[in-house]
C-alpha cells in the first residue's frame, strides 16, 4: 500500500509555511517492485526539473529491517531509492509506506556573501523596498526572524532579469492584475523560481501575464530577460519581489493541522549581497535608489568551462 503527499509553497507573500495537499499532479512518483530473490526494490520517477527532497515514511515492514524513515535528495529524473531484503528467504517481504516531497535540497550550503546583480538591465535605475510579511499583516501570523524579501521598483514597464546563473524550476503565468478599488493585497501573482548550483531558490514575483520569455527547465545567466515587470497593487509603480530562499525543514508532521497563525516555513532565507554602481558589496536600503552594473567576472563567476569558450567564441 503507497500513499502520497505533495507539499508546495501556497505563496510566497504569506512566509512560505502556508501549505496545501495536492496528489493530482504526479511530480514525483514512487513504485515498488518484488524482485527473484523476494526483495524489494523501491524506485522514484520526477517529471519536473530541480532538486526535491523526499521523505519515505514505512508504516509497516515485516520479514526486512532498515530505517522506518528516511529523506532523499532526488536531482535525476529517476533512480532507486531503496532495495530491502528479506530476513527469511522463504518469505515476502511485508511493507506499506507512504512518501511526501518538497521543492529544495534540504539544507545545503550556500555562499551567503555571493554577490549577485540587480534583476534588471544594466544601466536601470530602481528604487528598493522591503516587503513585509503578509501573513502577519492580514492573517495574524507571525514573520520568520530570518524574513528578508526586496521589491525593485521601476517607473516604467521593463524587462526583468535573472540576478544569478540557474535552472528555472517553477514557471507561473495565470492571472492578469487586478485594478479593484481600494485593493492593498492580492495573491494572485505571476511568478518565476530559479534554483542555483548551491541549492538556493531564487522566487521572482510580479510578471506580466504572458511576458515570461524563458520555460521550465531552461539555464538562465545573470542578466538573462526572464519577462515583465507589473504595476503594484494600488500603485502606479512597476516592480518586482525576489527572495533568495533555501530549505532548512521537512517536518511535515510537525506542520499538520496548523493555522496561519501558528505555521512556520520550511524555507529559511539568505540576505542577498549585490553588485551596483559604485559598490560591489552592496547590502540594500529601503527607499534607496541604485543603479544595475555588472562586471564580465560577475557574469561568469559560476560558467563552466564548456559556456565561457563559447562565450569567447
Amino acid at each position: 500500500m503507497i500513499s502520497k503527499t505533495k507539499i508546495v509553497m501556497l505563496c510566497a507573500s504569506l512566509g512560505l509555511g502556508v501549505l496545501k495537499v495536492n496528489a493530482q499532479e504526479n511530480l514525483i512518483t514512487v513504485a515498488s517492485k518484488t524482485n527473484k530473490e523476494r526483495g524489494v526494490e523501491i524506485n522514484y520517477e520526477k517529471n519536473v526539473p530541480g532538486t526535491y527532497t523526499l521523505i519515505l515514511k514505512f508504516n509497516t515492514l515485516n520479514n526486512s529491517s532498515g530505517a522506518k524513515e528516511k529523506s532523499y535528495t532526488l536531482k535525476s529524473s529517476s533512480g532507486s531509492l531503496v532495495t530491502l531484503s528479506p530476513i527469511n528467504k522463504e518469505q515476502n517481504i511485508e511493507y506499506s509506506f507512504n512518501y511526501s516531497y518538497i521543492k529544495g535540497k534540504l539544507n545545503p550550503k550556500y555562499n551567503s556573501n555571493f554577490s549577485y546583480i540587480l534583476p534588471y538591465k544594466n544601466g536601470t535605475k530602481t528604487q528598493i523596498a522591503e516587503v513585509g510579511f503578509i501573513g502577519e499583516a492580514y492573517f495574524g501570523g507571525t514573520t520568520a526572524e530570518d524574513w528578508k524579501v526586496y521589491r525593485f521598483y521601476t517607473k516604467q514597464a521593463d524587462s526583468i532579469a535573472a540576478v544569478r546563473k540557474g535552472i528555472v524550476v517553477e514557471v507561473r503565468d495565470l492571472y492578469e492584475p487586478e485594478a479593484s478599488a481600494g485593493l492593498t493585497y492580492s495573491d494572485k501573482i505571476n511568478e518565476l523560481t530559479i534554483e542555483h548550483a548551491d541549492g538556493t531558490l531564487a522566487t521572482y514575483r510580479g510578471f506580466k501575464k504572458g511576458s515570461f520569455v524563458v520555460r521550465q527547465g531552461q539555464t538562465v545567466f545573470p542578466g538573462t530577460t526572464l519577462g515583465l515587470n507589473t504595476k503594484e497593487t494600488g500603485s502606479d509603480l512597476f516592480g518586482v519581489n525576489l527572495l533568495i530562499t533555501y530549505l532548512k525543514s521537512v517536518d511535515f508532521e510537525g506542520m499538520k493541522n496548523r493555522s496561519i497563525q501558528s505555521s512556520k516555513s520550511f524555507y529559511g532565507f539568505v540576505a542577498p549581497h549585490f553588485y551596483t554602481v559604485g559598490n560591489a558589496d552592496t547590502v540594500l536600503t529601503a527607499q534607496q535608489e541604485y543603479v544595475v552594473a555588472d562586471t564580465p567576472e560577475i557574469r561568469t563567476q559560476e560558467f563552466t568551462k564548456k559556456e565561457l569558450k563559447q562565450l569567447i567564441r
